[in-house]
């Protein structure tokens, strides 16, 4: 049976797809725990090529032997609202008379199925709430 390596610790991060370098904020909590941090800017960039301009999510492990492994996750659900409603950002006074943009409900089902996994919703049904409530925050408005 294979020992297992020690965790020293985990280190997440949102960096934006394929556009990791080793300014703040990867540099410096890297650095802090020893990780060579060329060989992460390298190997997360690779595998996050095809998600250029998307904000990527990242949870990395470090070793005692100072590797890593990392985990990317699914942009937020502001993000893919963003994306999906084709806008830069939120309402910044979101109330109920404020609507910025507008998405339909089949996009807040892509999103909550992209995002499923991920969210504490026990149903589809839950998540999409979810997305909608994030949505309503925003300004967008939910067609159909």
């Amino acid at each position: 049976m294979a020992k297992q390596k020690e965790i020293i610790g985990t280190i997440n991060l949102v960096i934006p797809g394929g556009g990791a370098t080793p300014a703040p904020p990867v540099g410096p909590a890297l650095g802090a725990k020893g990780v060579n941090i060329a060989a992460f800017v390298k190997q997360f960039n690779d595998a996050t090529a095809k998600l250029k301009g998307e904000i990527i999510p990242v949870v990395i492990t470090v070793f005692k032997d100072k590797t890593f492994t990392f985990i990317l996750k699914q942009p937020p659900v502001s993000a893919q609202i963003r994306k999906a409603a084709k806008i830069e950002k939120g309402a910044g006074n979101a109330g109920p008379l404020t609507s910025i943009a507008s998405i339909s409900e089949a996009q807040v089902k892509e999103i909550a199925q992209k995002k499923g996994a991920e969210m504490t919703a026990a149903s589809l049904e839950a998540a999409m709430r979810s997305v909608k409530g994030t949505a309503r925050s925003m300004g967008v408005t939910i067609q159909g």
